[in-house]
């Protein structure tokens, strides 16, 4: 592979995964059926790498992936039509915006939450990151941290609460509101 290739495959993989799960998320809210999700995402997958020289800009990847998934959405209900139970177009229309409007507001919320993290203490931070770390009991949590699983429940509670306040607080203050 040639080094321009290498660098937009390389682009486009990293543009993709960053932005895999809130396009996956909109698909799914287009069409019926999990199976539906994935062979629509996998044509959407097709589509943007085989067009992504079209593209004009990376920081416009979001709103055309998510433009190229409702375009495949829409040809994957009119080869689906014999079935009775698909949506109309103007109800995926609906679907299209809405879903577009959470998936950002959900980025938003993400990204906000980071800042948040970022701001508590360490040990607070190595808590959170153990308690929530991928098949991590909290009596094992505990044990470790020499402390009561109920204390460790009632430290993380205070934590998510302060979490939670940091969040709104941050997105009013973006929207201006604060």
């Amino acid at each position: 592979m040639e080094s321009s290739d290498r660098h937009q495959h390389d682009q486009f993989l990293r543009l993709f995964v960053e932005n895999e799960v809130g396009l996956r998320s909109f698909v799914r809210s287009l069409v019926p059926t999990l199976e539906d999700a994935r062979e629509v995402m996998q044509e959407t997958a097709a589509v943007l790498w085989a067009k992504f020289d079209q593209l004009d800009c990376p920081e416009n990847f979001r709103r055309w992936a998510f433009g190229v998934a409702r375009m495949e959405a829409l040809t994957f209900r009119r080869d689906q039509a014999r079935d009775r139970h698909l949506f109309g177009d103007e109800l995926i229309a609906l679907l299209a915006s809405d879903a577009a409007a959470i998936a950002e507001e959900t980025d938003r919320e993400e990204r906000a939450l980071e800042k948040c993290l970022a701001k508590l203490p360490k040990d607070k931070q190595l808590l959170i990151k153990a308690a929530y770390a991928s098949e991590t009991r909290i009596d094992e949590v505990a044990r470790a941290a020499s402390r009561t699983p109920m204390s460790i429940y009632k430290v993380l509670h205070r934590i998510r609460i302060s979490l939670a306040d940091c969040v709104r607080a941050s997105l009013r203050r973006e929207d201006g509101l604060a």
